[in-house]
């Protein structure tokens, strides 16, 4: 087998619970973006652009929906006889089966894959972040070093760098110090959670950290590999990138794609955002309807009005209906005379006529405050909600709802109805 310069590893398998009832039943790299997209499509065609043909998926949380849309790698031209796209799930060994727990224990529990490669160097990725980045100009900066382990990083603002695992650096972007998370940070620089590690630095560190509870490269690895002397930089990256791991970064990632210059630009022929794409009819806009500053998804039907919103695949949205500001994914169907504002409404729902989501004042949630804020009405796939009921702002719906969950035809601000076997 041919040696591979570079294979990536691409971590897919977390739940992104921060997304509340979106990722109940589906991983947080496979949630939908964009309209026509789902997150991992970013990191895949980063590779396929970067000219990586060889990466390995690794899933845990819910993989169904994953697995489908990866398939055999086609979208990505990842269908390749010596590489390609490969599903790694955690799977039984003849001494032991255990899930993976912590970033680098899942990478330890699939050397052999990568071994099988022997790469010369390994790229470490997450499945979860909105981003365009030529991994073979970092390559470039690893061996122009002759880094041991080179990690991407970028500036952030100060106020916010203590959310971050921080990089102190000479004036040559070699590594000083890693604090992970610090309280007095005393650098902007913030880890992006993508490394290139030489491999056979790599193995050894993963070898020697393998009895580490919950092994994660940024509190362990990273810091074991920068105690051993190894030569650490960092690439600092100055484009687009966001953590799509709350409901408010999500939303307002979405909505800055329907920007009159949208920040992030899904449309350049240099570096495609490629995607599994189901062959079905066009969109449908009738001569009623008003489209304005909005995505609309193929095979979408639109009698109503659609202000600066994201519309999924395959959506309806009934005559009278006007949407603002949300996102409605694929194949969920808004009746007639609705008025939805500021909503995240997930795959397959089914809204009645005449509701009205975001009403109201905020109210604090009482589900979970922390994750339904911002504003926002948030509805779990195949969701169903009865006709004439309002709804108010950081509300959180999964299932199939009926008239007497909505006291006098009301979900007040920060309620929420989740049905047995539902996730929060």
């Amino acid at each position: 087998m041919i040696r591979k310069k570079m294979m990536a590893m691409l971590l897919a398998g977390g739940q992104g619970s921060r997304l509340g009832v979106l990722t109940a039943n589906v991983a947080k790299p496979a949630v939908a973006f964009g309209g026509k997209y789902r997150i991992i499509d970013f990191p895949l065609s980063n590779c396929i652009n970067s000219g990586i043909d060889t990466v390995g998926v690794l899933t845990q949380y819910q993989p169904l929906r994953l697995n489908s849309h990866i398939g055999i790698g086609i979208p990505w031209d990842l269908d390749r006889n010596n590489g390609g796209v490969t599903v790694l799930p955690p799977y039984e060994k003849s001494d032991s089966s255990e899930w993976y727990s912590g970033t680098a224990n899942a990478i330890y529990q699939n050397l052999s894959y990568i071994e099988s490669y022997n790469p010369e160097y390994v790229l470490i990725l997450s499945g979860d972040h909105i981003y365009k980045m030529d991994y073979e100009v970092m390559l470039d900066f690893h061996k122009e070093n002759q880094a041991d382990v080179t990690l991407a990083a970028m500036p952030v603002p100060m106020e916010e760098a203590s959310r971050f695992g921080i990089v102190i650096t000479d004036e040559n972007r070699k590594i000083l110090e890693f604090e992970e998370k610090p309280e007095n940070p005393r650098s902007n620089l913030a880890s992006m959670g993508i490394y290139i590690f030489t491999w056979s630095v790599l193995r050894d560190a993963l070898i020697a950290k393998k009895d580490q509870n919950n092994c994660d490269f940024g509190k362990h690895i990273i810091p074991y590999c920068h105690e051993g002397g190894k030569r650490l930089f960092a690439y600092e990256y100055n484009g687009y990138w966001k953590d799509v791991g709350t409901l408010g970064s999500y939303w307002e990632a979405n909505m800055e794609l329907v920007d009159l210059i949208p920040e992030f630009n899904l449309y350049e022929e240099y570096w495609k955002i490629y995607t599994r794409t189901d062959n079905v009819e066009p969109q449908y806009v009738s001569s009623e309807s008003i489209t304005e500053k909005s995505i609309i998804g193929e095979g979408a039907e639109i009698f109503g009005e659609v202000y600066h919103s994201v519309i999924g695949a395959g959506v309806t949205i009934g005559k009278g209906t006007v949407v603002r500001d949300s996102i409605i994914m694929k194949d969920t169907r808004i009746g007639e005379n609705c008025s939805i504002n500021k909503a995240i409404i997930a795959e397959d729902c089914e809204i009645g006529d005449d509701v009205q989501m975001g009403i109201g004042e905020e109210a604090k949630s009482k589900l979970n405050e922390e994750i339904y804020a911002f504003g926002l009405v948030t509805i779990g796939e195949n969701s169903y909600i009865p006709s004439k009921v309002q709804i108010g702002k950081n509300t959180a719906i999964a299932g199939i709802t009926e008239k007497e969950d909505y006291p006098d035809g009301v979900l007040a601000g920060g309620e929420y109805i989740i049905k047995a076997g539902e996730g929060k």
